[in-house]
């Protein structure tokens, strides 16, 4: 039996703190819905994410960027009654935190207090940071993420690995620094050189998680539909699937229709049964009403 760190209890800030200095790996998923949750809770995870990757995993969108602030809240909710022991992180979807550091600490709120969240997540630093001071301020824990965030895809040059020359890696190294500073519990590392991560990671005091960013990460978080195998898109190259359950599922459903179809299912062990006499009265029941002259109204 796999042995999971303090099965019981509740992942809080001060844990993952603790075991980055004790030098214990993080294990961060996204999850989506109820039972996702569920079953990454029992596996041991440590933070489930309600990624605003939602929107083209689950919501069929062509990116993050059109997901709203209400249609994230549903799927926080569900995860949130899904999940007992890991740390609960709401993304915070495009436009809902850049405007100013009063919309995002309303929106936030209702993460926390609606969808019973337990932090927030954000996407870059410099204007970010604010909005991380304001949100932290208002008592709101806050994860923050840097390197290729997707939100802003466009302006990084696409989706691309980030910090690969000097300059870009000095200035990744003051980010997520400067987001630390400004109160962030954890720093998300995205397509960044396994070498540039490692010096993030070991000049802050609190964890990183790398999403393709190399093993000296204090962690690592895989999106839900990458590592099943519940997608049909080529894998980003930091990607390991640990199934292939899109095949699997796509099976059953078309041995289950053959099988509707063929009149192979359902089959007697799968109807209920009612005893003869009572079907004897049903069925004499039936033919009276159905001889019977029929009245108008």
């Amino acid at each position: 039996m796999t042995s999971h760190p303090n099965p019981s209890s509740k992942v809080s800030l001060i844990e993952l703190a603790e075991r980055k200095a004790r030098g214990e790996k993080l294990v961060m998923v996204t999850a989506y819905d109820y039972p996702g949750a569920r079953l990454a809770d029992a596996a041991g995870v440590d933070i489930i994410l309600v990624g605003d990757s939602a929107a083209d995993n689950v919501l069929g969108y062509d990116s993050t960027v059109p997901v709203t602030v209400d249609e994230l809240l549903v799927l926080v909710r569900a995860v949130a009654r899904g999940t007992e022991r890991a740390l609960v992180v709401a993304d915070m979807p495009f436009g809902s935190f850049q405007v100013s550091d009063e919309t995002a600490v309303a929106n936030a709120v209702r993460f926390i207090k609606e969808a019973g969240a337990d932090a927030v997540k954000i996407e870059g630093a410099g204007p970010s940071l604010a909005r991380a001071q304001a949100l932290v301020g208002a008592g709101i824990p806050v994860m923050g993420h840097v390197g290729l965030t997707p939100q802003s895809a466009t302006m990084l040059g696409g989706f691309k690995a980030q910090g690969r020359t000097a300059a870009k890696a000095q200035r990744l190294h003051g980010d997520a620094r400067a987001l630390e500073a400004a109160g962030c519990f954890a720093v998300v590392l995205e397509a960044v050189p396994a070498a540039v991560a490692a010096r993030v990671t070991e000049a802050l005091h609190v964890p990183t998680i790398g999403i393709g960013a190399g093993p000296a990460c204090d962690g690592q978080v895989l999106v839900w539909h990458d590592l099943l195998g519940l997608n049909d898109r080529k894998p980003a190259r930091f990607v390991k699937r640990y199934a292939d359950l899109g095949t699997e599922i796509q099976g059953a459903l078309e041995a289950y229709a053959a099988d509707v179809r063929s009149g192979a299912f359902p089959a007697e062990e799968h109807t209920y049964a009612i005893p003869e006499d009572e079907l004897s009265l049903f069925e004499a029941a039936t033919e009276e009403r159905e001889q019977a002259p029929q009245t108008d109204g």
